[in-house]
Protein backbone atom coordinates (compact mmCIF):
# COMPACT_ATOMS: atom_id res chain seq x y z
CA UNK A 1 0.00 0.00 0.00
CA UNK A 2 1.41 3.24 -0.77
CA UNK A 3 1.97 5.48 1.84
CA UNK A 4 -0.35 8.81 2.80
CA UNK A 5 1.47 11.83 1.22
CA UNK A 6 3.15 14.91 3.68
CA UNK A 7 1.52 17.65 4.57
CA UNK A 8 2.72 21.03 5.08
CA UNK A 9 1.80 23.26 8.10
CA UNK A 10 -0.22 25.45 5.95
CA UNK A 11 -2.47 22.26 4.60
CA UNK A 12 -5.69 23.54 6.85
CA UNK A 13 -5.22 27.06 5.49
CA UNK A 14 -5.15 25.74 1.82
CA UNK A 15 -7.92 23.36 1.98
CA UNK A 16 -9.88 26.24 3.55
CA UNK A 17 -9.81 28.50 0.98
CA UNK A 18 -10.65 26.33 -1.72
CA UNK A 19 -7.53 25.20 -2.64
CA UNK A 20 -7.08 22.20 -5.66
CA UNK A 21 -4.93 19.69 -3.80
CA UNK A 22 -2.76 16.94 -5.05
CA UNK A 23 0.35 14.70 -4.46
CA UNK A 24 3.58 16.45 -5.33
CA UNK A 25 6.78 15.05 -4.59
CA UNK A 26 5.35 12.77 -1.60
CA UNK A 27 3.35 16.20 -0.43
CA UNK A 28 -0.29 17.51 -0.45
CA UNK A 29 -0.59 20.57 -2.00
CA UNK A 30 -2.42 23.17 -3.95
CA UNK A 31 -2.34 22.93 -7.54
CA UNK A 32 -4.33 26.54 -7.58
CA UNK A 33 -7.27 27.88 -6.28
CA UNK A 34 -10.06 29.44 -8.28
CA UNK A 35 -7.86 30.37 -11.26
CA UNK A 36 -3.96 29.29 -12.54
CA UNK A 37 -4.21 31.61 -15.37
CA UNK A 38 -4.95 34.18 -12.64
CA UNK A 39 -2.13 33.18 -10.43
CA UNK A 40 0.04 33.00 -13.60
CA UNK A 41 -0.91 36.42 -14.47
CA UNK A 42 -0.81 37.69 -11.12
CA UNK A 43 3.43 36.91 -10.79
CA UNK A 44 3.93 39.21 -13.98
CA UNK A 45 1.55 42.17 -13.18
CA UNK A 46 1.06 42.12 -8.67
CA UNK A 47 1.95 39.31 -6.96
CA UNK A 48 2.15 35.64 -6.39
CA UNK A 49 2.61 34.05 -2.91
CA UNK A 50 3.47 30.09 -3.04
CA UNK A 51 3.59 27.25 -0.47
CA UNK A 52 7.31 25.89 -1.18
CA UNK A 53 7.74 24.32 2.59
CA UNK A 54 7.60 20.73 0.53
CA UNK A 55 11.07 21.49 -0.89
CA UNK A 56 14.60 20.03 1.28
CA UNK A 57 17.30 21.63 2.90
CA UNK A 58 20.44 20.06 4.06
CA UNK A 59 22.77 21.97 6.21
CA UNK A 60 26.95 21.38 5.66
CA UNK A 61 29.30 22.38 7.85
CA UNK A 62 33.05 21.97 9.11
CA UNK A 63 36.36 22.77 8.14
CA UNK A 64 36.28 20.64 5.30
CA UNK A 65 32.64 21.59 3.96
CA UNK A 66 33.83 23.69 0.93
CA UNK A 67 36.06 20.84 -0.54
CA UNK A 68 33.15 18.44 0.23
CA UNK A 69 30.39 20.64 -1.67
CA UNK A 70 32.98 21.12 -4.49
CA UNK A 71 33.10 17.24 -5.36
CA UNK A 72 30.05 16.85 -5.01
CA UNK A 73 28.21 19.98 -6.51
CA UNK A 74 28.49 20.47 -10.61
CA UNK A 75 29.31 24.61 -10.54
CA UNK A 76 31.67 26.05 -8.65
CA UNK A 77 31.36 27.40 -5.58
CA UNK A 78 34.66 30.23 -5.61
CA UNK A 79 34.40 33.75 -7.09
CA UNK A 80 36.75 34.99 -10.25
CA UNK A 81 38.04 38.20 -8.83
CA UNK A 82 40.63 39.63 -10.84
CA UNK A 83 43.51 36.26 -11.72
CA UNK A 84 42.60 34.95 -8.56
CA UNK A 85 40.19 32.71 -7.34
CA UNK A 86 38.78 32.95 -3.68
CA UNK A 87 35.65 31.38 -2.23
CA UNK A 88 32.68 32.03 -2.40
CA UNK A 89 31.69 34.88 -0.38
CA UNK A 90 28.89 34.88 2.73
CA UNK A 91 25.53 35.91 1.67
CA UNK A 92 25.99 34.74 -2.11
CA UNK A 93 24.08 31.30 -3.56
CA UNK A 94 24.87 29.47 -6.74
CA UNK A 95 22.97 27.08 -8.81
CA UNK A 96 23.64 23.83 -10.11
CA UNK A 97 23.34 19.61 -9.72
CA UNK A 98 24.35 16.55 -8.22
CA UNK A 99 25.30 13.83 -10.46
CA UNK A 100 26.37 10.34 -10.06
CA UNK A 101 29.70 8.87 -11.61
CA UNK A 102 27.86 8.08 -14.83
CA UNK A 103 26.97 12.26 -15.01
CA UNK A 104 22.88 11.58 -14.36
CA UNK A 105 21.25 13.78 -12.61
CA UNK A 106 20.54 12.59 -8.68
CA UNK A 107 18.38 16.46 -8.12
CA UNK A 108 19.10 19.40 -8.67
CA UNK A 109 19.72 22.37 -6.08
CA UNK A 110 21.21 26.06 -4.84
CA UNK A 111 24.07 26.41 -2.43
CA UNK A 112 23.81 28.90 -0.18
CA UNK A 113 27.02 30.09 1.91
CA UNK A 114 25.84 31.20 5.43
CA UNK A 115 29.33 32.04 5.88
CA UNK A 116 32.57 30.11 5.50
CA UNK A 117 32.59 26.56 6.23
CA UNK A 118 28.44 26.41 6.53
CA UNK A 119 26.60 26.19 3.61
CA UNK A 120 22.72 25.21 3.31
CA UNK A 121 21.71 22.70 0.35
CA UNK A 122 17.64 23.65 -0.82
CA UNK A 123 16.55 20.01 -2.85
CA UNK A 124 13.79 19.51 -4.10
CA UNK A 125 10.62 17.44 -2.47
CA UNK A 126 11.76 14.28 -0.93
CA UNK A 127 15.58 14.66 -1.66
CA UNK A 128 16.91 15.52 1.66
CA UNK A 129 17.59 11.66 2.53
CA UNK A 130 19.58 10.70 -0.69
CA UNK A 131 21.14 14.10 -0.93
CA UNK A 132 22.42 14.02 2.54
CA UNK A 133 23.51 10.42 1.85
CA UNK A 134 25.31 11.19 -1.19
CA UNK A 135 27.54 13.63 0.53
CA UNK A 136 27.66 11.39 3.45
CA UNK A 137 29.22 8.63 0.56
CA UNK A 138 31.65 11.09 -0.81
CA UNK A 139 32.80 12.18 2.59
CA UNK A 140 36.70 11.52 3.01
CA UNK A 141 36.91 12.72 6.76
CA UNK A 142 35.42 13.51 10.02
CA UNK A 143 35.47 17.57 9.27
CA UNK A 144 31.86 17.86 7.97
CA UNK A 145 28.68 17.68 9.97
CA UNK A 146 25.62 16.98 7.42
CA UNK A 147 22.21 17.53 8.96
CA UNK A 148 18.78 16.87 6.87
CA UNK A 149 16.30 19.32 7.52
CA UNK A 150 13.07 17.90 5.75
CA UNK A 151 10.25 18.72 7.31
CA UNK A 152 11.54 20.87 10.14
CA UNK A 153 11.82 24.40 8.22
CA UNK A 154 8.88 26.58 6.72
CA UNK A 155 9.58 27.63 2.95
CA UNK A 156 7.03 30.12 1.13
CA UNK A 157 7.99 32.31 -2.37
CA UNK A 158 6.85 36.02 -3.00
CA UNK A 159 7.26 36.67 -6.76
CA UNK A 160 6.09 39.46 -8.56
CA UNK A 161 6.42 43.20 -9.10
CA UNK A 162 5.13 44.12 -6.06
CA UNK A 163 7.50 41.03 -3.87
CA UNK A 164 9.48 44.05 -2.64
CA UNK A 165 6.76 46.36 -1.45
CA UNK A 166 5.14 43.23 0.50
CA UNK A 167 8.44 42.90 2.06
CA UNK A 168 8.83 46.61 2.90
CA UNK A 169 5.73 46.15 5.16
CA UNK A 170 6.21 42.56 7.01
CA UNK A 171 10.24 42.59 7.57
CA UNK A 172 11.31 45.11 10.83
CA UNK A 173 13.93 47.02 9.06
CA UNK A 174 12.97 47.01 5.38
CA UNK A 175 15.42 50.09 4.29
CA UNK A 176 18.29 47.78 5.84
CA UNK A 177 17.17 44.79 4.86
CA UNK A 178 16.40 45.53 0.94
CA UNK A 179 19.62 47.98 0.45
CA UNK A 180 22.17 45.84 -2.02
CA UNK A 181 20.50 42.55 -2.47
CA UNK A 182 21.32 41.60 -5.94
CA UNK A 183 20.22 38.33 -7.63
CA UNK A 184 21.51 35.19 -5.73
CA UNK A 185 22.18 37.15 -2.91
CA UNK A 186 20.45 36.72 0.68
CA UNK A 187 20.33 37.67 3.91
CA UNK A 188 19.59 36.52 7.68
CA UNK A 189 19.02 32.95 8.99
CA UNK A 190 16.46 30.89 10.25
CA UNK A 191 18.02 29.90 13.34
CA UNK A 192 17.56 32.21 16.35
CA UNK A 193 20.94 29.97 18.04
CA UNK A 194 23.27 31.31 15.07
CA UNK A 195 22.74 35.01 14.17
CA UNK A 196 24.77 36.71 11.37
CA UNK A 197 25.89 40.22 11.41
CA UNK A 198 23.03 40.81 8.30
CA UNK A 199 20.08 39.63 11.15
CA UNK A 200 16.86 39.74 9.23
CA UNK A 201 13.76 40.25 11.27
CA UNK A 202 9.92 40.23 10.67
CA UNK A 203 7.63 43.19 12.27
CA UNK A 204 6.93 40.50 15.27
CA UNK A 205 11.17 39.83 15.68
CA UNK A 206 10.68 36.23 14.53
CA UNK A 207 13.96 35.85 12.42
CA UNK A 208 14.12 35.04 8.56
CA UNK A 209 16.26 33.61 5.70
CA UNK A 210 15.39 36.10 2.95
CA UNK A 211 17.01 35.55 -0.53
CA UNK A 212 16.58 37.23 -4.16
CA UNK A 213 15.80 33.79 -5.76
CA UNK A 214 12.59 32.17 -6.95
CA UNK A 215 11.16 28.93 -9.96
CA UNK A 216 9.25 31.72 -11.39
CA UNK A 217 11.54 33.96 -13.75
CA UNK A 218 10.45 36.75 -12.45
CA UNK A 219 11.56 39.27 -9.57
CA UNK A 220 10.86 37.95 -5.44
CA UNK A 221 12.12 36.55 -2.96
CA UNK A 222 12.27 32.83 -1.21
CA UNK A 223 11.49 33.02 2.72
CA UNK A 224 12.96 30.30 5.29
CA UNK A 225 11.63 30.53 8.68
CA UNK A 226 11.49 28.15 11.68
CA UNK A 227 8.30 25.76 11.41
CA UNK A 228 6.64 27.01 14.36
CA UNK A 229 6.45 30.37 12.46
CA UNK A 230 5.54 29.55 9.45
CA UNK A 231 1.36 29.92 9.48
CA UNK A 232 1.83 33.38 10.67
CA UNK A 233 4.27 34.40 8.67
CA UNK A 234 2.30 33.16 5.46
CA UNK A 235 -1.15 35.15 7.19
CA UNK A 236 1.17 38.11 7.38
CA UNK A 237 2.36 38.15 3.97
CA UNK A 238 -1.09 37.38 2.53
CA UNK A 239 -2.26 40.50 4.64
CA UNK A 240 0.30 42.60 3.59
CA UNK A 241 -0.17 41.86 -0.27
CA UNK A 242 -4.11 42.67 -0.12
CA UNK A 243 -3.22 46.36 -1.18
CA UNK A 244 -1.37 44.78 -4.10
CA UNK A 245 -3.67 42.65 -5.17
CA UNK A 246 -1.40 39.66 -4.66
CA UNK A 247 -2.31 36.19 -4.74
CA UNK A 248 -2.04 32.55 -3.19
CA UNK A 249 -0.76 30.51 -6.11
CA UNK A 250 -0.29 26.90 -6.79
CA UNK A 251 2.06 24.65 -8.42
CA UNK A 252 -0.08 24.51 -11.47
CA UNK A 253 0.92 28.33 -11.78
CA UNK A 254 4.55 27.68 -10.46
CA UNK A 255 5.23 25.01 -13.06
CA UNK A 256 4.11 27.24 -16.49
CA UNK A 257 5.85 30.03 -15.14
CA UNK A 258 8.88 28.52 -14.62
CA UNK A 259 8.44 26.48 -18.32
CA UNK A 260 8.07 30.10 -20.07
CA UNK A 261 11.31 31.16 -18.16
CA UNK A 262 13.11 27.84 -19.55
CA UNK A 263 13.89 26.22 -15.91
CA UNK A 264 13.92 22.36 -15.73
CA UNK A 265 11.63 20.43 -13.09
CA UNK A 266 14.03 17.83 -11.75
CA UNK A 267 13.43 13.88 -12.72
CA UNK A 268 11.47 15.41 -15.47
CA UNK A 269 13.46 17.51 -17.60
CA UNK A 270 16.99 16.88 -15.94
CA UNK A 271 17.10 12.92 -15.05
CA UNK A 272 19.33 9.86 -15.44
CA UNK A 273 20.63 10.87 -18.32
CA UNK A 274 24.32 12.67 -19.21
CA UNK A 275 23.89 16.76 -17.91
CA UNK A 276 24.82 18.15 -20.55
CA UNK A 277 23.82 19.51 -24.06
CA UNK A 278 21.23 21.55 -22.61
CA UNK A 279 19.77 25.24 -22.02
CA UNK A 280 21.75 25.12 -18.61
CA UNK A 281 25.50 25.31 -19.17
CA UNK A 282 25.84 27.90 -16.11
CA UNK A 283 25.56 25.26 -14.25
CA UNK A 284 28.67 23.42 -15.19
CA UNK A 285 31.84 24.88 -14.54
CA UNK A 286 33.12 24.88 -18.28
CA UNK A 287 36.83 26.62 -18.82
CA UNK A 288 36.36 29.96 -21.00
CA UNK A 289 36.56 27.47 -24.44
CA UNK A 290 34.35 25.05 -23.20
CA UNK A 291 36.74 21.99 -23.70
CA UNK A 292 37.02 21.41 -20.02
CA UNK A 293 36.20 22.48 -16.51
CA UNK A 294 37.68 24.67 -14.00
CA UNK A 295 37.65 21.99 -11.43
CA UNK A 296 36.74 17.82 -10.48
CA UNK A 297 33.21 17.03 -9.29
CA UNK A 298 31.59 13.95 -9.15
CA UNK A 299 30.21 12.48 -13.12
CA UNK A 300 32.97 15.03 -14.88
CA UNK A 301 34.36 12.31 -17.03
CA UNK A 302 31.40 11.13 -17.77
CA UNK A 303 29.89 14.62 -19.14
CA UNK A 304 32.80 15.27 -21.31
CA UNK A 305 32.82 11.99 -23.10
CA UNK A 306 29.23 12.14 -23.83
CA UNK A 307 29.62 12.81 -27.13
CA UNK A 308 26.54 11.40 -28.51
CA UNK A 309 24.49 12.82 -25.64
CA UNK A 310 20.82 13.77 -26.78
CA UNK A 311 20.33 17.20 -27.00
CA UNK A 312 17.53 19.11 -24.32
CA UNK A 313 15.79 21.96 -25.84
CA UNK A 314 13.44 24.61 -24.90
CA UNK A 315 10.34 25.19 -27.05
CA UNK A 316 7.59 27.24 -27.59
CA UNK A 317 3.97 26.30 -30.21
CA UNK A 318 1.46 28.60 -31.94
CA UNK A 319 -1.55 28.74 -29.56
CA UNK A 320 -2.79 27.11 -26.30
CA UNK A 321 -2.55 23.92 -27.41
CA UNK A 322 -0.92 21.10 -25.48
CA UNK A 323 0.16 17.72 -26.11
CA UNK A 324 0.22 14.89 -22.85
CA UNK A 325 2.88 12.97 -22.00
CA UNK A 326 3.90 10.60 -22.85
CA UNK A 327 4.72 12.48 -26.38
CA UNK A 328 7.44 12.04 -29.10
CA UNK A 329 8.80 14.30 -31.22
CA UNK A 330 8.62 14.13 -35.03
CA UNK A 331 10.66 15.82 -37.86
CA UNK A 332 9.53 17.20 -40.99
CA UNK A 333 9.57 13.65 -42.60
CA UNK A 334 7.68 12.49 -39.75
CA UNK A 335 10.14 10.42 -38.26
CA UNK A 336 10.35 10.02 -34.27
CA UNK A 337 13.55 11.85 -32.97
CA UNK A 338 13.04 12.39 -29.20
CA UNK A 339 10.36 12.60 -26.45
CA UNK A 340 8.56 15.83 -24.69
CA UNK A 341 9.90 16.18 -21.38
CA UNK A 342 7.75 19.15 -20.14
CA UNK A 343 4.25 20.57 -21.76
CA UNK A 344 2.83 23.32 -20.35
CA UNK A 345 0.89 26.57 -21.25
CA UNK A 346 2.57 30.50 -20.49
CA UNK A 347 -0.75 32.40 -20.45
CA UNK A 348 1.58 35.50 -20.55
CA UNK A 349 3.42 35.25 -24.24
CA UNK A 350 2.24 35.19 -27.62
CA UNK A 351 3.49 35.33 -31.08
CA UNK A 352 3.34 38.45 -33.14
CA UNK A 353 4.98 37.51 -36.52
CA UNK A 354 8.08 35.97 -35.73
CA UNK A 355 8.83 37.41 -32.42
CA UNK A 356 7.11 36.23 -28.79
CA UNK A 357 5.75 39.19 -26.57
CA UNK A 358 5.04 39.20 -22.81
CA UNK A 359 2.35 41.02 -21.52
CA UNK A 360 4.62 43.35 -19.80
CA UNK A 361 6.21 43.99 -22.78
CA UNK A 362 6.94 47.51 -23.78
CA UNK A 363 8.01 47.05 -27.26
CA UNK A 364 4.79 44.54 -28.35
CA UNK A 365 2.94 46.43 -30.90
CA UNK A 366 -0.28 47.56 -31.28
CA UNK A 367 -2.20 45.12 -32.48
CA UNK A 368 -0.72 42.17 -30.97
CA UNK A 369 -3.03 39.74 -29.04
CA UNK A 370 -1.35 37.80 -26.25
CA UNK A 371 -3.58 34.71 -25.38
CA UNK A 372 -0.44 32.22 -23.77
CA UNK A 373 1.44 29.71 -25.62
CA UNK A 374 2.36 26.10 -24.81
CA UNK A 375 6.19 25.67 -24.33
CA UNK A 376 8.57 23.37 -22.26
CA UNK A 377 11.40 21.02 -23.24
CA UNK A 378 12.01 18.36 -25.87
CA UNK A 379 15.04 15.94 -25.96
CA UNK A 380 16.29 15.00 -28.86
CA UNK A 381 19.12 13.03 -31.18
CA UNK A 382 19.81 15.21 -33.53
CA UNK A 383 20.76 19.16 -32.65
CA UNK A 384 18.25 21.38 -33.76
CA UNK A 385 18.43 25.20 -34.60
CA UNK A 386 16.62 28.12 -33.21
CA UNK A 387 13.90 28.66 -35.32
CA UNK A 388 13.11 25.32 -36.13
CA UNK A 389 10.28 22.90 -36.15
CA UNK A 390 9.27 19.83 -35.30
CA UNK A 391 6.14 17.99 -34.30
CA UNK A 392 4.80 16.73 -30.87
CA UNK A 393 2.30 13.52 -31.12
CA UNK A 394 0.36 12.11 -28.14
CA UNK A 395 -2.06 9.74 -28.39
CA UNK A 396 -5.27 12.44 -29.13
CA UNK A 397 -3.24 15.06 -31.38
CA UNK A 398 -0.03 16.49 -33.17
CA UNK A 399 0.77 20.25 -33.15
CA UNK A 400 3.43 21.91 -34.56
CA UNK A 401 6.13 23.89 -31.86
CA UNK A 402 9.32 26.13 -32.47
CA UNK A 403 12.86 25.18 -31.42
CA UNK A 404 13.50 28.78 -29.08
CA UNK A 405 16.67 29.91 -27.50
CA UNK A 406 14.54 31.60 -24.77
CA UNK A 407 10.34 31.57 -24.50
CA UNK A 408 9.24 34.82 -22.16
CA UNK A 409 10.77 38.13 -22.77
CA UNK A 410 11.70 40.65 -20.33
CA UNK A 411 11.56 38.83 -17.14
CA UNK A 412 12.27 40.66 -14.02
CA UNK A 413 13.96 37.99 -12.20
CA UNK A 414 17.21 40.29 -12.41
CA UNK A 415 16.01 43.38 -12.26
CA UNK A 416 17.51 45.99 -9.78
CA UNK A 417 15.55 45.63 -6.50
CA UNK A 418 16.00 49.42 -6.69
CA UNK A 419 13.34 49.92 -9.36
CA UNK A 420 11.17 47.80 -7.68
CA UNK A 421 10.15 49.82 -5.00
Amino acid sequence: MASASKKTRLHGWHTAHGANMADFGGYEMPLWYSSAKNEHLAVLTQAGIFDTSHMATVLVSGAEALDLLQICFTNDLTACIGKEKKPLFSGRCVYGAFLNEQGHVIDDAIVFQIDEGRYMVVVNAGMGPAIAGHLKAQQGGAGVQITDLSDRLGKMDIQGPAAAKIMQKILASPDTVLDRMPYFSFKGHFDETAPRADAVRLTDGVPILLSRTGYTGEFGFEIFVAPEHFVQLWETAMAAGEEFNGLACGLAARDSLRAGAVLPLSHQDIGPWPFVRHPWPFALPYTDDKTGFTKSFVGDRALLSASDADYTLPFAGYDLRKVSLPAAVLDADGKEIGAVLTCATDMAVGRCGDAIFSIVSADAPDDCKIKGLCCGFVKVGPQLSAGQEVTLKDARRQIQVRIQEDIRPDRTARVSLKKML
